[in-house]
């Protein structure tokens, strides 16, 4: 997939693009049905498939007040579009001057002139330019004048659900991480690179990976069944995220246990998916009593772990 950073970076004509615009922050299921109907639609007329998005996310720089926390890190967006089949994905840098744009000049100068866009699918409740005066009506108007087909996507619902990117938060927010992964079509992950911490978990018997994550949305406090997957192969293990209050509290960490790994993971890149939350951060009266419930979690932990798919794929 090849992706193209900022507006005036396309200097070359795509094929007969066949576009959807949005955020797409997580990448769930009903965004992969619109990617899908791209795809498919862009092999049929020997097009280019293309998914317009912006960086930062619009509301880092309209609303930074209400602390949006990303479910996808960018290089983790973009490796699930490109799951997805897209062929191109154009990053646009969003700014004030960007959001203040007239939907029209945006769809005249961008979609039309820059790109000459051939059709467009959008989500249900998409919406562009200044204010989000660009709407669904205004964009089939604006296809009119411009040459451009537009389709609108039905909402995708799953156990009744409408999916979106908010709903998916709530849920991880909330520790269901069953649900969450029902509507994204795979278990949350997070990454990041393994590094040194206080060798505690050694100490105990128990070995474990601390994981430094620019992922900004965390589940709750507490211990979690996991997979993980380092060099392109999973393990199996269990998570702790927390403060850890038997010893001397400190800053947030997260700790993997995997089952069945040896070696050295220091600095190694990790993906952890996180599958099912057993239970909250607790303090314990002393290490024997940390360790007794240790034992218990990683028995639980293998025990649903057994039962569980391994939803890692998105398209």
């Amino acid at each position: 997939m090849r992706i193209i950073r900022g507006i005036n970076s396309i200097i070359d004509n795509l094929k007969n693009p066949v576009v959807t615009l949005g955020n797409f922050d997580g990448v769930h299921r009903g965004h992969q049905a619109i990617f899908h109907t791209v795809v498919k639609r862009a092999r049929e007329i020997g097009g280019t498939s293309v998914a317009f998005t912006f960086e930062p996310h619009p509301l880092k720089v309209l609303a930074p007040h209400r602390s949006l926390r990303l479910l996808n890190t960018f290089h983790a967006k973009m490796e699930l579009i490109a799951s997805c089949g897209i062929d191109v994905v154009i990053c646009a840098a969003f700014t004030r001057t960007f959001a203040d744009q007239h939907p029209d000049d945006f769809a005249r100068d961008i979609l039309h002139e820059k790109m000459g866009t051939r059709e467009i699918y959008v989500g249900y409740d998409y919406a562009f330019g200044k204010n989000r005066e660009g709407g669904i009506q205004s964009l089939i108007k604006m296809g009119q004048r411009y040459g451009f087909g537009v389709t609108i996507m039905e909402a995708v619902h799953v156990d009744g659900l409408v999916v979106s990117s908010t709903r998916i938060r709530e849920l991880i927010e909330s520790g269901k991480m069953e649900e969450a992964a029902n509507l994204l079509g795979r278990y949350y992950a997070i990454e990041g690179a393994v590094v040194h911490g206080s060798h505690r978990g050694r100490k105990l018997g128990y070995p474990t990976a601390n994981l430094q994550t620019p992922n900004e949305l965390l589940p709750p406090e507490g211990v979690y069944a996991v997979f993980a997957e380092i060099e392109g192969k999973t393990y199996s293990g269990a998570a702790a995220l927390g403060i850890r209050p038997t010893f001397e509290a400190g800053p947030m960490v997260l700790e993997i246990s995997l089952f069945d790994f040896s070696g050295d993971l220091y600095g190694k890149l990790m993906k952890v998916s996180f599958v099912h939350y057993l239970r909250s951060e607790k303090k314990f009266t002393d290490e024997a009593a940390l360790i007794s419930q240790i034992r218990m979690d990683i028995d639980h932990v293998k025990e649903i772990l057994g039962q569980a798919s391994l939803l890692f794929r998105t398209c």
